[in-house]
C-alpha cells in the first residue's frame, strides 16, 4: 500500500498498540483523572508512534462541544488589538481549544452581531469580543442569551458578561506622575480617538494625576493612534513655549512626536520628555529609547480563556471586571525638567 493510501490510525489501533481498552484511550484523550500514570504514559507513547489524530467532528457529536472558541476583533493591524488576539489564541491552544477569529473592518452594532451569529453557526463553545470602542460595547447587549462570552476592555449593561481589561487609567497615572516627579510643571497629552474606551481611560488617568498634584491640565491634542497624528501634534508642541513634558496615548503617536520634535530642533529628553503607552517591541529602539507603559497581553489572554472556560466547562456564570495592572518602563526619553531655553 502506498503512503498516499495508507489508512489513518483510529482509536482502536491505539488501544491495541498500548494493550489497553478503547475506553482507557478515551479517558486519556479527555484527560480523565482516573487513569494510572504508567497507563497514561503507555497510551501517549502509542499515540505518538502511530501518529494518531483524534476525530474532532465525531468527538463534538458525542460531547456536544466543538472545543473551538470564537474571537471577534477589530483592526488587528493596531498593536493593542493584535496583541490581545494573539494572547487569547495562545491561551486557548494551551487549554486544548482551537480559535476561530472574525476581524472586522469597522465596529458597529450590526457588524458585531453578524460576527457573533456567524461564530454561533460554526458551533463555537464560547465567544471573546475584543471591544475597545463604545459601539462594540453596545453591540454586546444583543449577544444571544446563554452563549458563554467574555468582553475585552469594553463592557455592557448586562451583568452576565464578564470583562477582562487592563487598567488604562492607572497606566496613564503612572506615566503622568513619572513626568511630574521629574520636576515638570505640567504634562501635555496626545490622546487617541474619542470613540475608544482606552482613550477615555488614559485621558481620565492623565487628568487625575495632574489634579492630584494641583497642576493645570492643558487642552489635549487628539490623534488617531498613527505616527502621522503624533507627528502633527509634535509639530504643534514644538512651536509652543513652556512645553517640557508630553504623554502620548500610544507608542506609534509617540514615535511621530519624537520625529517632529527632532525636526523642530527640540532635543529629547534635554528639552522635552516624552512618554508613550503600549511598550511595542520597537519602542526600546526609538531614538531615544522610549519610556512607556507596558500592557501584559499574555495575562489578558490567559484570564479571558480562564473566565470563558469556567462558563463553558463548568456552567458557572462569571460577573464583574477582572483588571490587569500595567507597568511603567523607564528608558531614555524622559529626564528631569531643564526648560526649553538651551539650543533654542
Amino acid at each position: 500500500m502506498t503512503a498516499s493510501k495508507r489508512r489513518l490510525p483510529v482509536m482502536a489501533d491505539v488501544a491495541k498498540e498500548a494493550g489497553v481498552s478503547h475506553q482507557t484511550v478515551s479517558r486519556v484523550l479527555n484527560d480523565h483523572p482516573n487513569v494510572r500514570a504508567d497507563t497514561r504514559a503507555r497510551v501517549e507513547a502509542a499515540i505518538t508512534r502511530l501518529g494518531y489524530r483524534r476525530n474532532l467532528v465525531a468527538r463534538a457529536l458525542v460531547t456536544k462541544r466543538s472545543r473551538t472558541l470564537g474571537v471577534v476583533s477589530f483592526d488587528t493591524t493596531l498593536y493593542g488589538p493584535a496583541s490581545t488576539v494573539y494572547g487569547i489564541e495562545q491561551a486557548a491552544r494551551t487549554a486544548g481549544y482551537f480559535v476561530s477569529i472574525v476581524s472586522l473592518k469597522s465596529i458597529d452594532a450590526a457588524s458585531v452581531r453578524d460576527a457573533i451569529d456567524y461564530l454561533a453557526e460554526q458551533g463555537v463553545d464560547g465567544v471573546v469580543v475584543v471591544a475597545p470602542q463604545r459601539s462594540a460595547a453596545q453591540a454586546l447587549e444583543s449577544l444571544p442569551s446563554g452563549m458563554p462570552a467574555v468582553a475585552v476592555e469594553g463592557g455592557s449593561h448586562r451583568d452576565d458578561i464578564p470583562v477582562v481589561c487592563i487598567d488604562q487609567a492607572e497606566g496613564a497615572r503612572l506615566a503622568t506622575r513619572h513626568l511630574l516627579e521629574l520636576g515638570h510643571e505640567t504634562v501635555w497629552h496626545v490622546s487617541g480617538p474619542s470613540d475608544w474606551l482606552e482613550t477615555e481611560g488614559r485621558l481620565a488617568g492623565w487628568r487625575t494625576a495632574l489634579a492630584e498634584a494641583g497642576r493645570p491640565a492643558p487642552e489635549p491634542l487628539t490623534g488617531d493612534w498613527s505616527p502621522r497624528a503624533g507627528y502633527e501634534a509634535g509639530r504643534s508642541l514644538a512651536a509652543m513655549d513652556g512645553v517640557t513634558a508630553v504623554f502620548a496615548a500610544n507608542d506609534q503617536m509617540a514615535l511621530g512626536v519624537l520625529r517632529a520634535l527632532s525636526e523642530g530642533g527640540v532635543r529629547v529628553p534635554e528639552q522635552i520628555s516624552v512618554v508613550g503607552f503600549d511598550d511595542i517591541p520597537e519602542s526600546e529602539f526609538f531614538s531615544p529609547p522610549l519610556t512607556t507603559v507596558r500592557q501584559d497581553f499574555d495575562v489578558v489572554g490567559r484570564h479571558c480563556i480562564e473566565v470563558l472556560l469556567r462558563q463553558v466547562e463548568g456552567g458557572r456564570g462569571a460577573r464583574g471586571r477582572l483588571v490587569v495592572p500595567p507597568r511603567l518602563v523607564v528608558r531614555s526619553s524622559t529626564a528631569p525638567a531643564r526648560g526649553r531655553s538651551a539650543g533654542r
